[in-house]
C-alpha cells in the first residue's frame, strides 16, 4: 500500500464529503433550528481533517494501483461511518450512544435503511433531512462523484470506480473516460431525484417530504421523515409514484443512461436481467395479491396496491413500508423477506445478490442437470444469447459460497448475544442485503438489540454495500504480500 498516494485521495474525498452539511444547515436556517451550530462544526471538522490528510501530499506524484483502490474504498466507508455519525452524537433529543450514532449513520451510506430512531414526527427537519441525504449520497457512492473530478488532481479514478461499482461486472464503463462515466452516472441520478421529487410533490408531498423522500427512493434506501414511513401520507397515489421510482430504481444504470443518451426505450426488452427482474417482481407481486385477496386481509383493489407496493420495496431492498409486511397472514413475510435476497440488477443502487447472480446459478444448476443425462455433452452456458465466460461462473459460485457462510457465522454470532432464531436470521439478511426492515424483535426498529448486535450488523451493511470481496480481501495475507 502506497500511503502517499492513499492519504491524499482519502483527504481529497472526505473535503468532497464535507459539503454534504451545508444542505441541512440550509434547512436548519429556514426553519429557524439551533441545529445549525452541529452541521457547521461537522462541516469545518471533516474539511480541516480531509485537508490536513490532502494538503502534505498533494505535490506528490503515484499510480494508483488496484490494492490502493480497495483500501481507500474500505477507509473511506469506514472514516466517512464515523464522520457521519457526528450530527447524531451531538443532537440533544434524542440522544444516542457512539454504537446507535455510528450504526444509524452506516445505515444510511450503505443505503440499509435500518434504524434505531422513534419520533421522527417530531425530530428536527435538518436531522431529518441529513439523515436522508446520507442514503442519497451512498446510493450511487460519494467515491463516484469525486472520481469525475479527480483528474484535475492528476489521481487516476479506475481503481475507485472498479471497487466501488455494485454488481458482478465492473469493467464496464458508459463512455471511454472514467471522468466522463462517472459525470454520466451522476447527471442521470440527478436527474431520476428531481423527477422523483417533482412526482412526490403533484401527488401530494409538501416540498421537504417530497425532496426528502426522493433521496432515498431513488438511492433504494428506504429512510422516511416519518415513522410510519410511505403508509404516513395514506395516498394511494403516492404509493404507486412510489412504486414505480422504486422499480425504475432497480434497473442496471447503464440501460437508463442508454435510454436517455439515444432517447429509445426498445433496449430495455432486450435485456435478460432485466426480464428476469421483470418477472420475479410479477410471479411473487401475483402470488401475494392472491394471498391477500383470498384470506380476506384486504379488499382486491388494497391487495393489489399494498402488495405490489410491498413486493417491489423489499425485492428491490428499499425498505419501504406502506401497510406493515410483518404481520400479513402466511408464508407472505417469509417470501417477501426471501425475496430481498435476490434484490435489483447489477448496476443499480439496490441491495442483494443481484438478478443476474441468481439467473447464472439457475443456470448453471439446470446445466447440472442436462450434464446427468448427458455426461459427455458440452452445454455453454448463455446469458443474452451470449455465452458465459467460466471464469464468471466460478466467480458467481464463490460469491454465492461466502455470502452464504458469511451469513451463518455472523447469524450465529447473533444468536450467542441472546436474539432469538427469527430476529437474528432476518436481522443479519437484512443488512447484508442493504433491506433495512426485518422480523421478530426488529419488526419496528433495531433500537433494543444489544450493542455487540448493532456492531456485528454494522459490518454486515459494509460487507453488502461493497459486495463482499471489496471488504474480505484486506483481510487476506496475500493482499498485503508484495
Amino acid at each position: 500500500m502506497q500511503f502517499t498516494v492513499v492519504l491524499p485521495v482519502l483527504g481529497f474525498l472526505l473535503m468532497v464529503f464535507s459539503l454534504s452539511n451545508i444542505p441541512p444547515m440550509i434547512v436548519a436556517l429556514i426553519y429557524g433550528e439551533t441545529e445549525i451550530s452541529i452541521f457547521t462544526f461537522t462541516f469545518f471538522l471533516t474539511l480541516l481533517g480531509g485537508l490536513s490528510m490532502w494538503l502534505p501530499y498533494r505535490k506528490i506524484q503515484g499510480n494508483m494501483r488496484i490494492r490502493d483502490g480497495f483500501v481507500i474504498t474500505v477507509l473511506f466507508w469506514l472514516v466517512l461511518g464515523l464522520v457521519g455519525s457526528l450530527p447524531f452524537l451531538m443532537m440533544k433529543v434524542p440522544s444516542l450512544s457512539v454504537t446507535d450514532a455510528i450504526f444509524e449513520s452506516m445505515s444510511g451510506l450503505t443505503t440499509t435503511g435500518a434504524t434505531i430512531l422513534t419520533g421522527l414526527d417530531d425530530m428536527p427537519r435538518s436531522i431529518l433531512f441529513y439523515r436522508q441525504q446520507l442514503q442519497w449520497f451512498g446510493g450511487m457512492g460519494i467515491i463516484v462523484l469525486a472520481v469525475a473530478i479527480m483528474p484535475m488532481l492528476g489521481i487516476g479514478g479506475m481503481q475507485l470506480y472498479r471497487t466501488e461499482t455494485p454488481g458482478p461486472v465492473k469493467d464496464t464503463k458508459l463512455t471511454p473516460r472514467i471522468k466522463e462515466t462517472a459525470k454520466a452516472l451522476w447527471k442521470l441520478y440527478v436527474a431520476l431525484t428531481v423527477t422523483c421529487a417533482i412526482g412526490y410533490k403533484l401527488a401530494g408531498m409538501d416540498w421537504f417530504d417530497a425532496i426528502s423522500h426522493s433521496f432515498s427512493t431513488v438511492a433504494i434506501g428506504g429512510f422516511s421523515t416519518h415513522d410510519a414511513s410511505i403508509g404516513y401520507f395514506q395516498s394511494p397515489l403516492i404509493n404507486g409514484m412510489t412504486t414505480v421510482f422504486m422499480f425504475v430504481a432497480g434497473i442496471n444504470f447503464a440501460l437508463h443512461f442508454f435510454a436517455w443518451r439515444n432517447k429509445t426505450l426498445s433496449h430495455y426488452p432486450g435485456d435478460s436481467e432485466t426480464k428476469g427482474y421483470v418477472l420475479i417482481l410479477l410471479t411473487v407481486a401475483l402470488i401475494t395479491v392472491l394471498t391477500l385477496y383470498l384470506s380476506d386481509t384486504y379488499s382486491l383493489w388494497k391487495a393489489v396496491e399494498y402488495g405490489v407496493f410491498e413486493v417491489v420495496s423489499i425485492a428491490t431492498t428499499t425498505g419501504y413500508s406502506s401497510a406493515g409486511f410483518s404481520i400479513w397472514p402466511t408464508f407472505l413475510p417469509l417470501l417477501l423477506f426471501i425475496n430481498s435476497f435476490v434484490g435489483g440488477c447489477s448496476g443499480s443502487t439496490a441491495g442483494g445478490m443481484k438478478v443476474v447472480r441468481i439467473m447464472l446459478i439457475f443456470k448453471q444448476g439446470i446445466r447440472e442437470l442436462h450434464r446427468l443425462v448427458h455426461p459427455n455433452a458440452i452445454i455453454t452456458i448463455k446469458l443474452g444469447g451470449q455465452p458465459v465466460h467460466s471464469r464468471t461462473g466460478e466467480a458467481v459460485w464463490g460469491f454465492f459460497a461466502t455470502y452464504v457462510f458469511l451469513l451463518v457465522v455472523m447469524f450465529l454470532l447473533l444468536m450467542a448475544t441472546g436474539l432469538d432464531i427469527v430476529t437474528a436470521f432476518s436481522t443479519v439478511a437484512s443488512c447484508m442485503n442493504n433491506l433495512g426492515p426485518a422480523l421478530g424483535e426488529a419488526a419496528g426498529n433495531y433500537e433494543s438489540l444489544p450493542d455487540v448486535a448493532k456492531w456485528i450488523l454494522t459490518f454486515a451493511m459494509l460487507l453488502g454495500r461493497l459486495e463482499i470481496f471489496t471488504l474480505l480481501v484486506l483481510f487476506t495475507p496475500v493482499f498485503w504480500r508484495y
